[in-house]
C-alpha cells in the first residue's frame, strides 16, 4: 500500500497536539493528526471535575519543573495567559479567571474546549484519524514512515504530541518516548504527579472519609523538604487532598531514591500553638466529668479522636483531669501528626508524569530536535511538568505555539495570535 503523505503529521490528540494542527493549518499547512483513542481530547474531558482549569493568570518558571530550567523559563518567555486567551477566543471558547488565578471556559465544561478545538481544526482543513495506534515510525531518505493500525503514513515534518505515560485508562502511555529514544533522544525518568498517597498505618483507614483544610509537611529520611497549604482526605488507602496532590512530586523523587518518607499533618492550621493551647483551656469545665474523647469531638472529628488520644499519650480520661501539660500534648497531636508513607497511587491515577524527553535535546524557540531534523515534541512528553492549577495545560499550548509557528512558512504571522 502506498503511504499517505503530509506536510506535517501530528502525534497525539491530546491538548498540544489539537492546538498545533489548528495553528499548522491555520498557517497554511498540510495537517495530519493520529490519535490513538476514539475520540479526541480524553485527557481534557476529564481535567479540573469536568470543568478544565485550562491555564493560570499567573504564570512563572517556579511553577514549572525540569532538570532543564533554563528550557521552561526560555519556552515561556512571551507566551503569557493574554496569549492563551487570544488563541482560545479565536476559536470561540470565552474564559474566566477563578481562584489562585486559574482560568476556565466561561461554559465551565471541558467538552466546550474539545469540541471547539475539534471544530477549529476540521475547519481549517486538519485532517483526524481517531483509533490509529502509532506502531512504528523510522527515518528515511529525510522523511520520517510511520506504521499504524490504519495503514502508513509518510511526512517530512514530524510532531510529537503523545503525551507521557500518567492516566493510561485515558490514553497515556509510553510510546512517544519509545519513538524518541528510538531516533536517538535521552530520556529523563518518570515519575507519577499530582497523585494521592498510600500509607499502610492502620489508623488511617479508619479515617476514611474525613476531609479537613490543613498543613502537609513532607520529610525524607528526617529531613524537612517541602509544605503544602489545603485540603487533606483521608481515604481507604492512604490520604489526598489538594496538599497531598501539591507535594506529591516530592514524594514520588523521594520514593525512587528508597527513601524513607513521613507526613507531618497540622490539622489546625487556623491556629498557632499558642492559640490552640488557650482555645483547649478555654474550654476546660474542671467540674465536667465529661469523657475525653467526646470532649475533643467539640473541635475534632469523630474518626479523628482515637488516633490523637492514641499518639498523644495524654493520661486523663476525663475533661476535669486536664491540666496545661496534658493539653501541650493534645495541642502537639493536632499539628504534627505523623503519617508514613509507603508509595503513590501510580501513573494510573497519576494526573501528569515529571520527567520524558531530555529538553536539553530540543530547542526551545522552535521545539525542533536537536538530534533529528524536522522532529518537533510539545506537551507533556517533554521533562517539563507543572504544578496544579493549569499551568500543565498552559505549557502544552506554548510549545503547540512555539512549534506550530516554527513548521509554518516563515511568511507566515505569528501563531500565537493568528486567528
Amino acid at each position: 500500500m502506498q503511504n499517505r503523505t503530509s506536510e506535517i503529521i501530528i502525534v497525539g490528540g491530546g491538548a498540544a497536539g489539537l492546538a498545533a494542527a489548528v495553528l499548522c493549518a491555520r498557517n497554511g499547512l498540510d495537517v495530519t493528526l493520529l490519535e490513538q483513542n476514539d475520540r479526541l481530547g480524553k485527557k481534557i474531558l476529564v481535567s479540573g471535575n469536568g470543568k478544565c482549569n485550562i491555564g493560570n493568570r499567573t504564570i512563572s518558571p517556579k511553577r514549572f519543573h525540569s532538570q532543564n530550567p533554563a528550557f521552561v523559563k526560555k519556552v515561556l518567555d512571551g507566551y503569557d495567559a493574554k496569549v492563551i486567551e487570544t488563541f482560545f477566543h479565536s476559536i470561540g471558547l470565552e474564559l474566566v479567571e477563578g481562584k489562585e488565578g486559574k482560568l476556565f471556559p466561561m461554559s465551565m465544561q471541558a467538552a466546550s474546549v474539545v469540541e471547539l478545538l475539534e471544530y477549529a481544526a476540521q475547519e481549517a482543513g486538519v485532517k483526524i484519524v481517531c483509533s490509529c495506534a502509532v506502531n512504528r515510525i523510522d527515518r528515511v531518505d529525510n522523511h520520517f514512515t510511520l506504521e499504524t493500525s490504519q495503514g502508513d503514513y509518510k511526512t517530512k515534518t514530524l510532531l510529537l504530541a503523545s503525551g507521557s505515560v500518567a492516566a493510561p485508562k485515558l490514553g497515556g502511555s509510553s510510546s512517544g518516548y519509545a519513538f524518541a529514544t528510538r531516533m536517538g533522544h535521552t530520556l529523563v525518568p518518570r515519575h507519577p504527579s499530582l497523585v494521592q498517597l498510600v500509607s499502610e498505618e492502620r489508623w488511617v483507614k479508619q479515617c476514611a472519609g474525613v476531609k479537613l483544610p490543613g498543613v502537609a509537611t513532607l520529610f525524607a529520611n528526617g529531613v524537612q523538604i517541602t509544605q503544602k497549604e489545603g485540603d487533606l482526605l483521608f481515604t481507604p488507602y492512604g490520604i489526598s487532598g489538594l496538599a497531598i496532590l501539591d507535594l506529591s512530586r516530592e514524594v514520588s523523587l523521594h520514593l525512587a531514591q528508597f527513601d524513607y518518607c513521613e507526613l507531618s499533618l497540622d490539622l489546625m492550621p487556623r491556629f498557632s500553638k499558642e492559640q490552640l493551647t488557650n482555645l483547649l483551656v478555654g474550654r476546660v469545665n474542671a467540674k465536667s466529668q465529661k469523657p475525653l474523647s467526646l470532649w475533643l469531638q467539640g473541635i475534632l472529628h469523630k474518626k479523628l479522636v482515637a488516633r490523637i488520644l492514641e499518639v498523644s499519650k495524654v493520661k486523663a480520661k476525663t475533661e476535669s483531669e486536664l491540666n496545661r501539660k496534658e493539653i501541650g500534648k493534645l495541642v502537639y497531636a493536632l499539628k504534627h501528626l505523623k503519617l508514613s508513607i509507603a508509595d503513590t497511587k501510580g501513573f494510573e491515577h497519576a494526573e501528569v508524569a515529571t520527567g520524558g524527553v531530555d529538553t536539553t535535546e530540543v530547542d526551545p524557540e522552535t521545539m525542533m530536535s536537536k538530534v533529528v531534523e524536522n522532529l518537533y515534541f510539545a506537551g507533556e512528553i517533554l521533562d517539563v511538568d507543572g504544578n496544579r492549577g493549569g499551568f500543565n495545560f498552559h505549557f502544552a499550548w506554548i510549545s503547540a505555539m512555539r512549534a506550530a509557528k516554527a513548521t509554518s512558512a516563515p511568511a507566515s504571522s505569528d501563531t500565537s495570535t493568528s486567528v
